[in-house]
């Protein structure tokens, strides 16, 4: 029954990309055959523009937010391609890795930079040797994607910086580390750096790196509780009775909405070979940790909910003002109102689920 839903979804989406696929071809051709970065530059907005083209055209939040980070993908790779060759790196593997929505295909209009570099190393004196050269190559890339209009992260996470650019036995020591001192922090960089997937490199040091953590996160009860309790500090904004309960009129669709299913797919799915939340919360289901009418609920509730968001980004962006994840939901039409209603609801859910996995009260 699994294999033909997904079959038919499958076929649907072929369907709804028809009208685009050419051009979303013809994007991922021209940026993978740019000779430099003032033309991916100039190809930044086209990708946008089709991505917004898709939203109208009725495409659906997943299958935007997905077109949209693989044409971003084939942009930043070819940054890097581009600037790896002028920097003559060492003869040591490495892999860019692409974090946070970026690693989970998941982007959307409103995207800064989230990015690091694993490489390899035979022992420390090596790897102090060669960070600074793998930095400064990472430096111009983090540079020339902020001119492709990927605004550099405001905390610093990104592989032109010591702390983002490491070696293997590095990445394997930090993450280790968070999962065995769940302190606040950890806790915080875990929601981030747990959803890295490689883009450009060596892919078997990031599958190393994935072998890592699904090792030390099994049996890490401490762990993964303070990590369901951290999620469930943000819980979706509804009122007692059957409408929202938005501060002053407002909700932010990225941490009351999408956080909320992403959060929980990252728990209940961390042991899934893909980091996206759909996938996340199949994988949670294949694995009995969560009903799979409840894991497709929540699926088609965030995939819902991620359409709201995008449609609200490019809406406040074309009234002249920057995109935005703030939404009156008195603003929305009676049908959108009502599908982010019960999104919500479908998030209240997967926290309960969550409660109830890991015995939290409240």
């Amino acid at each position: 029954m699994t294999g033909s839903r997904t079959a038919q979804s499958g076929v649907a989406a072929v369907e709804v990309l028809a009208p685009w696929v050419e051009h979303v071809e013809q994007l991922a051709r021209r940026c993978a055959s740019a000779r430099d970065v003032d033309t991916l530059a100039q190809l930044a907005p086209e990708i946008r523009a089709v991505a917004v083209a898709m939203l109208e055209g009725d495409a659906g939040g997943g299958l935007v937010a997905h077109t949209l980070s693989a044409l971003n993908d084939a942009l930043t790779v070819r940054a890097i391609v581009l600037i790896a060759a002028r920097h003559r790196l060492p003869p040591a593997a490495w892999c860019w890795l692409a974090l946070g929505s970026e690693g989970r295909g998941e982007q959307t209009f409103l995207t800064d930079q989230d990015n690091g570099i694993v490489f390899s190393a035979a022992d420390a004196a090596e790897t102090r040797s060669l960070r600074p050269l793998f930095m400064a190559c990472a430096n111009e890339v983090n540079g020339a994607l902020a001119a492709c209009g990927f605004p550099l992260c405001d905390g610093g996470i990104m592989a032109g910086n010591a702390d983002c650019c490491l070696s293997l036995a590095e990445w394997q020591e930090r993450f280790t580390c968070w999962v065995r001192t769940p302190e606040p922090q950890a806790l915080l960089n875990a929601t981030i750096f747990f959803d890295f997937r490689e883009l450009c490199g060596d892919a078997q040091l990031a599958q190393s790196l994935r072998d890592h953590l699904f090792r030390i996160t099994q049996g890490a009860d401490a762990f993964l509780r303070m990590l369901a309790d951290n999620a469930l500090s943000a819980a979706p904004p509804l009122g007692l009775v059957r409408d929202f309960a938005a501060k002053d009129g407002v909700i932010d669709l990225k941490k009351y909405g999408a956080r909320l299913f992403v959060d929980a797919a990252r728990i209940l799915g961390l042991a899934s070979p893909p980091v996206g939340t759909v996938a996340r919360l199949r994988h949670a289901a294949a694995a009995g940790k969560l009903p799979t009418g409840d894991a497709e609920a929540a699926i088609g509730a965030f995939l819902h909910l991620q359409r709201i968001r995008l449609l609200n980004q490019k809406n406040t962006s074309a009234a002249g003002g920057a995109s935005s994840n703030q939404v009156a939901p008195r603003t929305l039409n009676t049908f959108d109102r009502h599908v982010l209603l019960e999104a919500l609801k479908q998030a209240r859910l997967i926290q309960q689920r969550l409660k109830t996995t890991f015995r939290i009260e409240g």
